[in-house]
């Protein structure tokens, strides 16, 4: 079964998004639009996970979602699926905030993987199902 076609981020390509409390879409950079082929539009108002792939063990994002939620910052590697079915491996941190309402938020930025980390963390990921 084909796995799609995989993006490869450029070295300085910055994906920023974030989310409420509930991981729903708030904030998108034009970066993480077009690697995921999304326009802002579509990603507004929508939960993160729409971005998230099927290869991603659910364990990667409770171990995520306990640590933002404790207040600290999470840094993980992630393979993410972009919107015509390929995907793209990240390298990222996400980060606790409090807005301008005093809300519970989370920014997440991503930067390039090396390959050496993308092909230890595909196959770690694969024994985690």
């Amino acid at each position: 079964m084909a796995h799609g076609q995989e993006t490869i981020l450029n070295d300085d390509t910055f994906l920023v998004s974030e989310t409420d409390a509930k991981g729903i879409v708030t904030f998108a950079n034009e970066e993480f639009c077009k690697i995921a082929e999304y326009n802002l539009e579509e990603l507004m108002g929508k939960n993160h996970n729409l971005v998230r792939h099927k290869d991603m063990p659910k364990v990667a994002f409770k171990d995520l979602w306990d640590t933002v939620k404790s207040g600290k910052v999470w840094q993980g590697f992630v393979k993410n699926a972009t919107k015509s079915g390929g995907y793209y491996w990240v390298f990222a941190t996400v980060c606790p905030f409090k807005n301008e309402k005093n809300e519970q938020c989370y920014l997440s930025c991503r930067r390039k993987p090396s390959r050496e980390d993308v092909e230890k963390y595909g196959e770690l990921y694969k024994t985690m199902h």
